[in-house]
């Protein structure tokens, strides 16, 4: 990150003297979308004029009409990984004897750790697991497929995994993991998840949660919104502990966000720079577009966006100014988190929370699996 980033960020959280309590609502639990639409473009979609607060019932489907010809829609290609996984502990003192099973959530990979196949994980129950033991995963078949040593115990269940080389990590996360379906979604996921918690365009995979906004897409939209004369690029903002860490601090400009991996291509960058020299709007798909472009613009300090990789922890809160995105499309976010702030940035929380409690009056459908708004 720049050195731009957490000045500024302090500073427009502290001038406005804002609480985490600030961005709470009313949600009644049966609004919380335990599965998906019949098929996907099918949700609700509400329509937020920011400059007015007029609000506007639709449906996704109503999107390419929403947009314009020259504007620049911008998507994260980011594909989630199966990342929760079941294993055994093993006592430090019989390290061949399994005992007990441990849920495993891997949230990050460390990139550090050259030659290491490393991963940060949340564990549960975590009181149990120490420093030095190995994990064991088996297959369904009972076979043991993947082993990890625990070398580093954090907070709130998180630990540091190494795993022993396999000939392919990713085929037998493939095949025993989960897909990790977040917490407020009350079943075990189904095959039907392994499609629908992905976007269509998903690509480089990394991602421990779903860039939710793009889940309402389908190739037939996609190809009628460029018909329309809209550019579609794409960044990677790999979604990680974030998205499932709660906010546990008062104040808003207490908050710290976790880093979390990105990649902006040549060709993405040149789509940047090209429509803001021309004055064309920027549509971001989600939050983590948001986030991915604000951060890159803030990197730059007002020279043209470059290719390049990195990470942030960019925590985007009332007072902040956007530099790059002027449309927004996303789903409905949990009360008094990071993602909510950030909207509420976007929009002016007054009027993102009026937006909430009509979604709640006409029974909207929350948070993953749910409906979508369209900010602009």
């Amino acid at each position: 990150m720049s050195s731009a980033d957490p000045i500024q960020l302090a500073s427009t959280a502290a001038e406005h003297g804002l609480r985490v309590a600030d961005f709470d609502f009313h949600l009644p639990p049966e609004l919380i979308a335990q599965q998906p639409p019949a098929q996907r473009g099918q949700s609700r979609m509400l329509a937020v004029d920011r400059s007015t607060g007029a609000l506007r019932d639709g449906l996704f489907v109503d999107l390419p009409s929403l947009l314009h010809p020259g504007d620049l829609l911008v998507l994260n290609d980011s594909r989630v990984i199966p990342a929760r996984l079941y294993a055994q502990r093993t006592l430090l003192r019989d390290r061949e004897k399994p005992t007990g099973q441990i849920e495993v959530l891997l949230t990050e990979q460390d990139t550090q750790s050259a030659g290491e196949n490393q991963w940060r994980a949340l564990v549960r129950p975590g009181k149990k697991v120490a420093v030095g033991e190995i994990l064991v995963f088996p297959a369904p078949s009972g076979e043991i497929v993947l082993k990890a040593e625990v070398l580093e115990r954090g907070q709130f269940g998180e630990r540091l995994l190494r795993f022993e080389p396999v000939d392919d990590f990713f085929a037998v996360l493939d095949r025993i993991g989960h897909m990790p379906l977040p917490p407020y979604i009350r079943r075990d996921d189904a095959g039907a998840d392994r499609e629908r918690y992905q976007t269509v365009y998903s690509h480089d995979r990394g991602s421990v949660a779903a860039p939710t906004a793009g889940l309402h897409f389908t190739p037939e939209i996609l190809d009628e919104i460029a018909a329309r004369g809209v550019e579609i690029a794409r960044v990677t903002l790999h979604v990680g502990l974030g998205t499932f860490a709660p906010l546990r601090v008062d104040r808003v400009d207490e908050v710290h966000l976790h880093r979390e991996r990105y990649t902006l291509t040549a060709k993405t960058a040149e789509a940047i720079n090209r429509a803001s020299r021309e004055g064309r709007h920027i549509v971001a798909v989600g939050t983590t577009v948001v986030r991915t472009l604000e951060h890159c613009a803030l990197q730059a300090e007002g020279r043209p966006l470059e290719a390049h990789s990195g990470s942030t922890e960019i925590f985007i809160s009332p007072g902040f100014r956007f530099r790059l995105v002027q449309a927004l499309l996303t789903n409905f976010h949990l009360p008094q988190s990071s993602l909510l702030m950030l909207v509420s940035a976007f929009a002016g929380r007054e009027r993102v929370l009026a937006a909430y409690d009509h979604a709640v009056e006409q029974k909207y459908r929350f948070f993953s699996y749910g409906d979508c708004m369209f900010l602009a």
